[in-house]
């Protein structure tokens, strides 16, 4: 039962077909951090969680559903993206593909691997909503099936996401354009590049998705500076945070940051807080 939990909620094990192509190390590390989060993990529901502010977060937000016609119409481009057999040119900026090792990839096989799945999904719309405006800001724009979501979740916000490779920011702005999304700017380059001039040009963002990139020190350094230029209603989410051993101890450098007030761990994803007048705690919360 673990294991077939562990095979259709997780993207990392996401068909057993794919173990083939993981690291042995690799899978014995998620896996033995995944039953660690089941053991440890707090009630989806909020049961048992004594702040009021974490209590509504999970279960006003957490739990919310969200329009059906804005599924549908993201669903259907991810299932579009399934079935392209167009091969591009990927530019890694990042710490690359652990499946995909050449740089020639199908469309279909990135769209399998590399978007948030549905649920997530639908919780950054959720987050997007309640945190979004002004500003939302996305690390690895992938083909925007995250920005999307985002985008219709908080539709008064400006979203700029940061994609690496060129020719998957294309096929990202087709499909952002496709959807009727209009709140969106997809910039090309490369992360160290680009957030310094997003945060010296824009307002101060209300939401920020860390993404694409699985290494600690960069990921730190982004957490930092978007830290330095955050005020107490910024909400930053780090995806794949039991990626590996350096994702996790990016997010528990990441958790002792002086600014950080609540962390909430839902295992694939580390959302903080810098919220004014709580007292600091670390959640890990069933999603």
């Amino acid at each position: 039962m673990f294991f077939t939990k562990l095979l259709s909620e997780n993207t990392y094990f996401w068909k057993p077909v794919l173990i083939i192509n993981v690291n042995t190390e690799m899978i014995f590390f998620r896996a033995t951090r995944y039953l660690k989060y089941i053991l440890l993990s707090r009630h989806r529901k909020g049961h048992g969680i004594h702040s009021p502010f974490v209590f509504d977060l999970i279960s006003r937000i957490f739990r919310n559903k969200i329009d059906p016609d804005i599924v549908c119409t993201i669903e259907m481009i991810r299932k579009k993206m399934i079935s392209d057999q167009r091969s591009i040119i990927v530019n890694d900026l990042g710490s690359g593909s652990e499946r995909l090792k050449t740089n020639v990839r199908k469309v279909s096989q990135i769209a399998r691997y590399a978007p948030v799945k549905r649920k997530y999904g639908i919780l950054l719309s959720n987050m997007a909503a309640e945190f979004g405006e002004p500003l939302i800001v996305e690390f690895g724009t992938s083909f925007g099936i995250s920005t999307m979501y985002m985008a219709s979740g908080c539709p008064h916000a400006k979203i700029k996401t940061i994609e690496g490779c060129r020719e998957t920011s294309e096929i990202a702005k087709q499909n952002i354009n496709e959807a009727g999304i209009r709140n969106v700017e997809v910039i090309t380059g490369s992360f160290d590049e680009i957030l310094p001039v997003i945060l010296d040009k824009s307002n101060t963002p209300g939401l920020v998705f860390i993404d694409g990139d699985h290494r600690k020190e960069p990921v730190i350094r982004y957490f930092t500076q978007i830290a330095k230029r955050s005020d107490s209603k910024t909400v930053i989410i780090i995806d794949d945070i039991n990626y590996s051993k350096e994702m996790e101890e990016a997010w528990e450098e990441i958790k002792r940051f002086d600014k950080v007030s609540v962390s909430v761990d839902i295992f694939r994803m580390g959302i903080v807080f810098f919220r004014e007048g709580i007292v600091h705690n670390d959640y890990i919360i069933r999603y």
